[in-house]
């Protein structure tokens, strides 16, 4: 099948059959389309789309591009989340854990974050000695044992998702629904999943900015999930300002840690808890979302969440010491407070200003290759709707240099405004889809 007669009939408009979509993710992963075939392919889509046939089968070969875990031996039924990702989303670090204490085992496959802020894996790194790389065998045995591990993509799963990510970067074709699909999914269906929840972000602070857009991709990706026999549902969450109060590496960590001791924030655990009842509603081990709610804030009270990251950071390398002594986790040279230059109250905290600020501090990265600073960000910052005092800390800045602190300082003021009038706090549940 010649790579120029399947970017011919997508370009025109033609809707694509399995063996036709096939050859397109067979050549990205052996390297018999070349790149520029590849790309123009990826346009094709961008322009014309895919039907949700089309955008399956996409999947479907996605996920067959490499390693496909078999998770027979782990008898729990098993669930994960997913996340389009936002500034402070620390979540999968307490809910998996939360959720595992409940008799579900959670295969979680996360991603590193190339932006404002690090990803999943990256906050895992910050402690101590933890392995975010383990090799297929040694991922389902964790599983078998503990019920529990997250670990970052491997070069056996989904190689073609490497490869096409890579050239969706570089030629403008990322925002595209059906191919956003096919690349979150092949990667959390071939870790051996058997329902998932997805967590679809609108906002200042999002990837999907647009509320409709949001629930557009949600839609999409519970309707392919569904059709390749993974049930899923989705929830729509704003992400206008931080979720929690902490924005960085480390300091995310400590507040999970937080969460998992029954004192996390509100809004933190508000979406913990949306996500996980879903979780296990679709696992079938409860029948109603109060008693999932239930089940999930016994796995607090009984120490059994916690516990159970303690156990994941022990068979993943780290120091689990580090949830009795957080001070064990990287540290930033300067600790300052950034104080309220009038009295009122907070009408905005802007996600993606702070979040830009903890990129600022060395907390993203700007481009692939950059270094993390695990110990810098924010953490007890203010949130929407509390009144404050003149010289009052809105946040702590966490950094390891001067010029970066002083220019913080700055972005910072611009993020978080202070008014007259009190506003209400950001209502995070948007919606169910599915």
């Amino acid at each position: 099948m010649f790579p120029q007669h399947v970017i011919a009939r997508k370009r025109d408009g033609h809707v694509l059959n399995a063996e036709e979509i096939k050859s397109f993710v067979r050549g990205a992963t052996d390297g018999s389309w070349a790149d520029y075939q590849l790309s123009a392919m990826l346009m094709a889509i961008f322009l014309r789309g895919m039907t949700p046939e089309e955008t399956a089968h996409y999947t479907e070969a996605m996920m067959r591009s490499g390693f496909v875990a078999d998770l027979r031996n782990v008898k729990q039924p098993k669930a994960d989340k997913h996340s389009t990702g936002g500034v402070g989303d620390k979540v999968s670090l307490h809910l998996a854990p939360m959720v595992a204490a409940c008799g579900v085992a959670v295969p979680m496959i996360s991603g590193r974050g190339l932006g404002h802020t690090g990803g999943t894996l990256d906050k895992l790194e910050s402690i101590p000695g933890f392995r975010v790389s383990l090799s297929s065998e040694e991922y389902r045995n964790q599983l078998e044992k503990i019920g529990l591990c997250l670990i970052g993509q491997t070069a056996e799963l989904a190689p073609a998702d490497k490869k096409l990510y890579a050239l969706r970067d570089v030629t403008g074709t990322v925002e595209c629904i059906p191919l956003i699909c096919g690349s979150i999914l092949a990667k959390k269906l071939a870790e051996g999943t058997e329902v998932l929840v997805g967590d679809v972000k609108f906002g200042r602070g999002a990837f999907m900015k647009d509320r409709a857009a949001a629930r557009e991709l949600a839609q999409a990706l519970v309707r392919v999930s569904n059709a390749m026999g993974t049930p899923m549902r989705a929830i729509l969450t704003a992400m206008d300002e931080p979720l929690g109060r902490t924005v960085g590496n480390a300091l995310e960590v400590v507040e999970s840690i937080e969460c998992l001791k029954g004192h996390g924030p509100a809004d933190t655990m508000e979406v913990t808890f949306a996500l996980g009842a879903q979780m296990l509603l679709l696992a079938k081990v409860a029948t109603t979302k109060e008693a999932a709610r239930v089940q999930l804030e016994q796995s607090i009270t009984s120490g059994a969440a916690l516990e159970k990251f303690r156990e994941m950071i022990v068979a993943q390398g780290g120091d689990a010491r580090v949830i009795d002594e957080p001070a064990r986790l990287p540290q930033a040279k300067f600790k300052v407070n950034f104080p309220a230059l009038r009295a009122g109250f907070v009408q905005e905290v802007d996600a993606m200003g702070v979040a830009l600020s903890a990129l600022r501090l060395g907390a993203g990265r700007a481009k692939a290759e950059d270094r993390v600073d695990h110990a810098v960000g924010f953490s007890a910052l203010a949130k929407i709707g509390e009144r404050v005092a003149l010289g009052a800390s809105l946040c702590t800045i966490h950094a390891n240099d001067e010029q970066s602190l002083a220019e913080v300082k700055l972005m910072l003021a611009k993020a978080i405004v202070i008014g007259d009038v009190a506003v209400a706090p950001t209502k995070l549940i948007d919606e169910l889809i599915g």
